[in-house]
């Protein structure tokens, strides 16, 4: 006798979830300059409104929560800012640090996220700004938690090709350009999280995609949260229900088509992603059903039937922090940067070298840098999310091992450090590769003390 054929039992997972919003929107004229090639510091106006969308999870309306972040926000580039705010709300809702996680949408035409900057034109809102962020955080979750119902997280991986690989050979020097390299495939993965009471109301969507927002660049001088903002709009539009974004492993993801000062280009990419969330959610089955094969039905054919079934969720919820330390590369001493800043006089040299400064000052003068993985396991499902800024190899290597789990991957989590390419690529001259603080390795590293941490939260 042959098997019969089976799909992977994954379980949803069943608890206390809630949704809230708030709109977290800079104030025109905040400095807000994210590419050396720009001619202006201040934003002049808002293509779209800049959300924060929070969902929290509990077993039990009497257990502490997970409390999962997402703000259309670029990065950080200030430890003391970074740790302040998350500080400040872990405070507020007497989290432990594994409990929270604020996930970065990494548009690159947002407001500052550094003190550092107070001094430049249009700096001096920017730690109000802060300040008002942090108060919304906590009062996003506090409304979440209020929310919060009996409801069903559910999964659906499907495909969008939004996302292009942006590691070009030049063809004119022997080095890598960032933009769209038509011969190189991209991790097109799209997976999309449902979130349903017991009347299979929708109450909230979850994109997990991994594509860099560079669609407007030095050129716009609106505050935007590029294609996230469109997307947003669509399947909002589409379910009523609140739709959060998670960026993933996007270190050498971009649309195709970039680097421009037209909103319509980031409208049209987010209806593009919209979309393809929408038909995963359409190609969803109720949240406690699965296709089970129930035999063969002899017609002009032989007919393979394939019948829904009851499916038991889960209630299983764990969260676990890890440490990790990657070793650095040689790196300049931070005194060193400053003083090349000081004399530098070439403006995109001198927006390089003041990242490279803040860089520097995240992971200090020794020969590593430590940070943190969050994970989190809801039902078969895990949260993975950490700081930097890693290739599609982590995301995908993270899912092949770990399926049949629904791995939703964030970059720009709970912090920014840098980029993590894999191993091979650092005897290239690349964007990536220059700009890291890590050493060839790190993403090897990464992967490996990852997947071993998220085995053990599976069992």
């Amino acid at each position: 006798m042959k098997p019969v054929p089976s799909i992977p039992v994954v379980r949803p997972f069943a608890g206390y979830i809630g949704v809230a919003r708030e709109d977290i929107t800079p104030p025109v004229g905040i400095y807000s300059r994210s590419w050396g090639a720009a001619k202006h510091d201040v934003a002049e106006g808002v293509h779209r409104p800049f959300t924060l969308t929070c969902v929290t999870f509990q077993k039990s309306p009497e257990d502490a929560p997970l409390v999962l972040l997402a703000a259309d926000l670029g990065w950080w580039k200030s430890l003391d800012d970074e740790r302040q705010f998350r500080n400040g709300v872990l405070e507020a809702l007497s989290l432990k640090p594994s409990q929270l996680m604020m996930c970065l949408s990494h548009t690159h035409a947002g407001p500052s996220l550094s003190t550092e900057n107070a001094a430049k034109p249009g700096g001096e809102p920017i730690a109000p700004y802060l300040r008002e962020l942090g108060d919304r955080a906590v009062r996003a979750a506090q409304r979440a938690m209020k929310k919060a119902t009996p409801a069903l997280l559910s999964w659906r991986y499907d495909k969008c090709t939004l996302a292009t690989c942006r590691d070009l050979p030049d063809p004119e020097r022997d080095r890598f350009v960032v933009g769209f390299n038509p011969e190189k495939p991209a991790d097109d993965t799209l997976l999309v999280g449902r979130i349903t009471d017991g009347n299979q109301k929708l109450l909230g969507t979850i994109v997990n995609y991994a594509c860099h927002p560079t669609t407007l660049a030095w050129e716009n001088r609106l505050l935007s949260p590029d294609y996230i903002g469109a997307m947003r709009e669509t399947v909002e539009k589409q379910t009523g229900a609140p739709c959060l974004f998670l960026q993933g492993a996007s270190g050498e993801l971009s649309p195709a088509e970039q680097y421009t000062g037209d909103v319509s280009l980031p409208e049209s990419h987010g209806r593009r992603l919209g979309y393809a969330a929408l038909s995963a959610l359409e190609g969803m089955l109720p949240a406690e059903s699965r296709l089970v094969f129930s035999g063969v039905v002899e017609s002009g054919a032989p007919l393979a039937i394939w019948k829904r079934q009851p499916q038991e969720p889960s209630s299983v919820l764990r969260c676990e922090m890890v440490e990790m330390e990657l070793p650095l590369k040689q790196l300049p001493s931070l005194a060193e940067l400053e003083r090349k800043w000081e004399e530098c006089t070439d403006h995109v040299l001198k927006e390089r070298l003041w990242r490279n400064r803040a860089v520097r000052k995240m992971v200090g003068d020794g020969s590593t840098a430590r940070f943190a993985v969050w994970l989190w396991r809801l039902g078969d499902s895990l949260f993975i999310g950490q700081p930097n800024e890693t290739y599609s190899r982590f995301q995908m290597d993270l899912r092949s091992d770990l399926s049949p789990s629904p791995v939703a991957v964030m970059n720009v989590t709970n912090g920014h450090l840098g980029y993590l390419p894999p191993r091979e690529l650092y005897e290239h001259d690349l964007y990536q590769v220059w700009q890291t603080p890590f050493a060839a390795g790190g993403l090897e590293l990464l992967t490996e003390r990852t997947l071993r941490a998220a085995r053990e939260l599976l069992k």
